[in-house]
């Protein structure tokens, strides 16, 4: 069975050496008493929870499944979920971030990534359920009326109810214009709620009393297209005026989905027949307030691929340096053994140390817009706070998309590693790599990600909000652009951002003749941009590891080896990645539909 260790040395070089997260939040009013000591003492009791509750029960989840009882429409999740659960809001950890005024402890969206990280390395599909209720919170938090708020939020930050998104149907996924599902107005001012929806995270399960479902829905008279959708709160059981659960509402799991992955996680198809439900934000709007969600769900699935690619990376590692295999190529390196451990091979080495630098870049990427977040949404300076939501909202694709990329590629790496015990369910890592592939697809495939990226967030506005983020990295290769030992990180760095600045100037030309264009180049830009993001993050923890190298941690030796490894082999990826790019729309339209 898989082990996992909570990588807490590196979250904590991660926090407070390289971002300085203490110093930032403590001039926000709502987290001006955090201190360094209770970041880390969060970090440990929660890596301690993902340790020894959920990754004993993430292989036998992966087995069992849920099940569906076709006659009561209940679901249960694998043995120990439920257990695991009720541990999870006896600690309080659904409350880490949230609101006060609701009963949460109000502690930085930064911190909460990094709990959620190691719970993803440790059971993803466990994590998927009160993931989901945390994006239902984070909408009513930003949308909901005085009433809904006092009703939901208080259960919702406790974890005593889970919550979960609605938008798919069977006809449409990311067009949600196309959604087809009716809300009926009623004399009392809620609304009857008929359709169905599939693929449903944490649809239905029995870890808590009451799931609250965020439903999207035409009114009557709704005008066609994306511009006619309302949200609403449907929950499964009524609520009373006194807070007390009701009667069942007719929202129900008619089938759980067979899926590759995930198996944990009761993937649902659901059936609204009737059901009841009251309107989040004004009518027709409903697509603004369920952003709010789907935005939190992208950075959290960025997050599932780095918990993942964290959690394949040190098994992999422990099974190297265990399994003996040929000589190295240069000679015996264990004589006294009758082969050498798989770690002396050059492309063993190479797959590890891939799967460690996306796992150490990610965790640096994920954590700085953490941390731009929390200014965006604590910050008392207007202007500060409005920069720190553009720069978020530019990042946010490519921690969805990039990090699940990179994750997809270092699981199936860490695979091979174990060569053909990588195969078998009980090592742990063919589950890895099928939980990974999830996370590229849903919450907007990649390909809408690198849509969004190029066509709305870069070109969308002339390529303001990437120019404010190139000049920092441009500040910081001119403060180090004379330091000798820098060079190796520099260098590249400065290469990369005059590059993405010349192909974003190229394709937008391009995109003014034919729009298309933009879809030909998207993928390939996104991932660009990608690497720019993580050479800036790498070039940042390359000059504090050069600072301390002779301190005799070996930590930073690591992370030094680790920098060298990412420029020198991940990095050139971008040339290809241009030149494709560079190639346009004509090799991908040319032939006539006909011929394929």
């Amino acid at each position: 069975m898989p082990q996992y260790n909570p990588p807490l040395r590196d979250m904590q070089f991660v926090l407070h050496e390289l971002l300085h997260a203490v110093d930032e939040l403590k001039v926000l009013p709502a987290h001006a008493e955090v201190d360094e000591d209770t970041i880390n003492a969060v970090l440990e009791e929660g890596g301690k929870f993902a340790a020894e509750i959920l990754a004993p029960i993430n292989l036998s989840g992966d087995a069992e499944g849920c099940v569906l009882d076709k006659t009561t429409h209940e679901v249960k999740a694998p043995k120990g979920f439920k257990e695991a659960y009720a541990q999870y809001v006896e600690g309080g950890w659904p409350a880490l971030s949230c609101d006060p005024e609701y009963g949460g402890q109000g502690l930085p969206v930064l911190l909460n990534q990094f709990l959620y990280e190691m719970m993803n390395s440790a059971n993803q599909a466990w994590t998927m359920y009160p993931g989901l209720s945390h994006g239902a919170y984070e909408a009513l938090h930003a949308h909901g009326t005085p009433e809904q708020k006092s009703t939901y939020l208080p259960k919702l930050t406790s974890g005593v109810w889970t919550g979960t998104m609605c938008l798919t149907e069977p006809h449409c996924g990311t067009d949600l214009g196309l959604l087809r599902s009716k809300a009926e107005p009623q004399a009392d001012g809620t609304y009857k709620i008929t359709g169905q929806k599939i693929f449903i995270s944490a649809g239905e399960h029995d870890l808590a009393e009451n799931i609250i479902h965020l439903v999207l829905a035409r009114l009557p008279d709704a005008p066609q297209g994306s511009k006619g959708i309302s949200l609403f709160i449907v929950p499964k059981f009524k609520v009373n005026a006194d807070g007390s659960i009701g009667e069942r509402n007719p929202i129900y799991c008619g089938g759980l989905e067979h899926k590759m992955g995930i198996h944990g996680n009761a993937t649902a198809q659901m059936v609204l027949d009737g059901a009841v439900g009251t309107m989040v934000g004004q009518p027709n709007k409903g697509l603004q307030a369920m952003f709010v969600m789907m935005n939190a769900a992208r950075l959290g699935v960025g997050n599932q691929s780095l918990g993942l690619t964290e959690v394949a990376y040190q098994n992999a590692v422990a099974y190297a340096k265990d399994r003996i295999q040929m000589r190295a190529l240069s000679g015996p390196k264990a004589p006294d053994k009758p082969a050498d451990p798989i770690i002396v091979h050059p492309d063993v080495r190479k797959m590890l140390l891939t799967a460690r630098a996306y796992a150490e870049g990610g965790r640096a990427l994920s954590a700085y817009v953490a941390l731009q977040l929390d200014k965006a949404l604590s910050s008392d300076d207007a202007d500060e706070a409005k920069a720190c939501e553009e720069e978020v909202a530019l990042l946010t694709p490519i921690i969805k998309a990039f990090i699940t990329d990179n994750g997809w590629i270092a699981t199936s790496h860490c695979m091979q590693v174990f060569g053909g015990h990588g195969y078998i369910h009980e090592w742990g890592m063919e589950q890895y790599v099928r939980d990974a592939r999830i996370n590229m697809i849903y919450e907007g495939t990649n390909t809408v990600q690198s849509l969004d990226l190029l066509g709305r967030k870069i070109l969308g506005n002339n390529g303001a909000t990437l120019k404010k983020f190139g000049k920092k990295i441009a500040e910081f290769v001119e403060e180090e652009g004379t330091s000798e030992a820098m060079q190796e990180f520099i260098n590249p760095l400065a290469d990369i951002g005059d590059k993405v600045t010349k192909l974003t100037t190229e394709i937008g030309m391009k995109a003014f003749q034919n729009p298309d264009e933009v879809g030909a180049a998207a993928v390939d830009y996104l991932r660009v941009v990608g690497h720019l993001t993580f050479a800036y993050m790498w070039a940042r923890m390359a000059k504090l590891a050069l600072d301390k190298k002779d301190s005799g941690d070996t930590f930073y030796t690591a992370k030094l080896a680790t920098a060298r490894f990412y420029f020198a082999k991940l990095l050139p990826e971008t040339a290809g990645l241009i030149r494709s790019c560079r190639a346009g729309l004509s090799p991908l339209m040319e032939m006539d539909e006909a011929l394929f």
